[in-house]
């Protein structure tokens, strides 16, 4: 469809070797899955960004920057899918209100579901990360979230609760800028019996915050913290876009968008 595009819109990361295996594995698959259609790629850090240009003379187009492309191209027609865990402030400030300004200027811009809003997507995340490994009962894992200040950050209280319900006693999530924060977290694994910690991203890409806030080295992240308790603590930092089950959630909001189109 030369007339139409999908555009794929990320928050990015400067970690070049998880981008290809997260947001570059689900641009892959978004190809192989509508390959009528042009695939193309935004970030919505400007700093992000910025820091690719200046390194790596990796140019990647800003929301509004692919947008205008989109129209010099002669595209009509814009299908985004964000990336994005939720709707929070990036969904909204920079896809959202973006878009916005668009409007008339497409025949018509839609706009995908980010990973998590419907039930079924929350299923499908639990799905996804409860069926790898089989850990014993002194383990916990715990899944570090980013967080947001906007009302979308239930989804991490609502995906927890989902787990208990399903019998997942020893999956926990929180978050590095919000609530559930490092102490609610440190409070529930308490009350159990474990002697190991498991941790890993409940982020589309394992970046900065994988990388630091959860896996570093230094005093205050979560895997220096957790050990400081006592806990034996094991971190795999792997982004939740290195499944092939959360990349085919995208696949399902795509397919959603166009079987209201058409």
């Amino acid at each position: 469809m030369d007339d139409t595009i999908i555009l794929v819109v990320s928050f990015g990361t400067s970690y070049n070797n998880n981008r290809s295996l997260t947001i570059g594995a689900i641009e892959d698959d978004i190809r192989d899955s509508f390959s009528d259609y042009d695939v193309r790629r935004a970030y919505t850090s400007q700093m992000v960004i910025n820091i690719l240009k200046k390194r790596d003379d990796l140019a990647i187009d800003n929301v509004k920057e692919a947008l205008e492309r989109a129209l010099d191209d002669g595209i009509k027609n814009v299908i985004i899918q964000p990336t994005h865990v939720m709707d929070g402030t990036e969904y909204h400030f920079k896809i959202l209100d973006v878009v916005e300004g668009f409007k008339d200027r497409f025949e018509n811009i839609s706009i995908a579901d980010p990973l998590l809003i419907t039930d079924e997507d929350f299923e499908d995340l639990i799905a996804s990360i409860t069926g790898k490994e089989d850990y014993s009962d002194d383990t916990a894992v715990v899944y570090m979230g980013h967080g947001s200040p906007a009302e979308s950050n239930m989804v991490y209280t609502k995906l927890q609760s989902m787990l208990k319900e399903k019998g997942f006693e020893n999956y926990y999530i929180g978050t590095v800028e919000a609530k559930p924060d490092y102490d609610d977290v440190l409070a529930m694994v308490k009350e159990g019996d474990y002697k190991k910690i498991v941790l890993k991203p409940l982020m589309v890409v394992a970046g900065d915050h994988a990388q630091n806030d959860m896996a570093g080295d230094e005093e205050d992240s979560w895997k220096s913290m957790f050990a400081a308790e006592g806990y034996e603590v094991e971190c795999v930092v792997e982004g939740l876009a290195q499944s092939k089950e959360i990349r085919d959630v995208y696949i399902k909001h795509i397919q959603k968008v166009i079987d209201g189109l058409n």
